[in-house]
């Protein structure tokens, strides 16, 4: 694991951003999105049509799986709503989110997008990234009161590893609980039609699993989708930063190098790019996050190129070997152990 600081004579990023300009892959993808976004909507929609035809039986655990995987394929619209990606206008985007964070998957979109902006501000960067797991940060690294020196904290960092896959089914229930509370402490016009969203979601949610299911199935239903969902979304955005090199809460550094330094792609095909939502294409996405989904594959040798001529390491891995680096990492730092007390 490398923790980095201050670096001099950043990359120039200016020519590459000229490059994509001229090459035409900022433009919106409205035939992409106008195809994409129906057909998600409708095969969620189907699954819930299928829950009906199964009925009150246990085989409604595997369309609870599939809607759990449709769950996920929706927050990746959000993400590219979230990120200007879809429409021109900026009020476009927002109601696309809510459209689909609120109302179909639950979560708060308002909520979201700060909190990811600040991670695509400071990538792993020690104190300013929301989404940097503490655990992968040195413990001489770490912000005061997160050092993990005895009881539940102290356990959590000795385990850590063997702890990430299933705390990572987790991850659903704190991206709600989490919005809920944000939408509470604003409790302005925005946070109350949000709130309103999300009612609606979990009266309409609730209301067709009871009245489907019996109550014991209706309770293993709903564990089994927001634990598909909180699995495939954790496995979808782990491999981006996480086992990659976090930056010292001082640091300063170009955008170019902050943002590729800390991001890694994942190798793959067509189908690796529907099953990752254009995640796989982390440091294209993270230099140019306004760029539409689609446009991310053909940016790709424009930015290698780009960082092979400014001396900037591009990291491409399997999705396995990712994953692999993420523990290894886990692992590295937590055989450190806490600080002396």
């Amino acid at each position: 694991m490398q923790t980095v600081g201050t670096t001099s004579a950043p990359p120039d990023f200016r020519e590459l951003a000229t490059r994509i300009y001229d090459a035409g892959l900022l433009r919106r993808r409205l035939g992409y999105y106008g195809v994409k976004i129906p057909l998600t909507i409708a095969v969620f929609a189907g699954g819930w049509c299928a829950l009906f035809f199964v009925g009150n039986s246990w085989f409604a655990l595997l369309i609870a799986a599939f809607l759990g995987v449709m769950s996920t394929q929706l927050g990746f619209v959000g993400h590219d709503a979230g990120h200007q990606q879809v429409f021109g206008s900026r009020r476009a985007n927002m109601l696309l989110g809510m459209g689909v964070g609120n109302a179909l998957v639950g979560v708060s979109f308002g909520w979201w997008v700060p909190k990811h902006s600040a991670h695509h501000a400071f990538p792993n960067q020690v104190g300013r990234d929301p989404d940097l797991d503490i655990g992968l940060v040195p413990n001489d690294q770490r912000p005061d009161g997160n050092q993990a020196t005895h009881g539940i904290s102290r356990f959590m960092a000795t385990w850590q590893a063997w702890l990430f896959f299933p705390l990572m089914l987790l991850r659903s229930t704190g991206l709600h609980v989490l919005g809920i509370q944000r939408l509470l402490r604003n409790r302005d016009r925005a946070a109350a039609g949000e709130a309103l969203l999300i009612a609606a979601h979990a009266a309409v949610y609730l209301t067709i699993v009871l009245w489907v299911l019996s109550p014991l199935k209706a309770l293993a239903f709903v564990g089994v989708q927001q634990a598909v969902f909180s699995l495939y979304l954790g496995c979808s955005f782990a491999p981006n930063h996480k086992g990659m090199a976090v930056i010292a809460s001082d640091a300063e550094m170009s955008f170019a190098r902050r943002q590729v330094i800390t991001s890694r792609n994942v190798r793959g095909g067509k189908l690796t790019n529907f099953v990752l939502g254009g995640l796989n294409y982390q440091i294209e996405h993270h230099l140019f996050p306004s760029m539409p989904r689609p446009n991310l594959a053909r940016a790709q040798s424009l930015v290698r190129s780009f960082c092979n001529e400014s001396g900037l390491s591009y990291r491409e891995d399997s999705f396995a070997g990712s994953l692999h680096q993420t523990l290894r990492q886990l692992r590295s730092v937590a055989a450190m152990g806490p600080p002396d007390e």
